[in-house]
């Protein structure tokens, strides 16, 4: 499955998370936090989830992190799916 528009979801509070996707050939993930040092692998490995279970195969993927937890990384993260994938 591709994004087929730019979206986004989620806010920049403190413990939130705002998702941007847009169309891309090829699926290119950017992730900033500020827990990348502490935490940076268990969220990539938490979006790498996500995008697997809607089957994403193409779609820039853009990540901006302020200490989320993994449940509100998966519901942005498929809200903001949902929104790209529509026809």
């Amino acid at each position: 499955m591709k994004i087929v528009k730019k979206v986004q979801a989620g806010t920049l509070q403190s413990s939130d998370l705002m998702v941007f996707l847009a169309p891309a050939e090829a699926l290119c993930v950017t992730i900033e936090s500020t827990v990348q040092k502490q935490f940076g692998e268990l969220i990539r490995a938490k979006v790498d989830e996500v995008l697997a279970q809607h089957g994403i195969e193409a779609g820039e993927v853009r990540i901006t992190d302020r200490g989320a937890l993994d449940y509100a990384i998966e519901a942005r993260l498929e809200t903001a799916i949902r929104r790209g994938t529509e026809v």
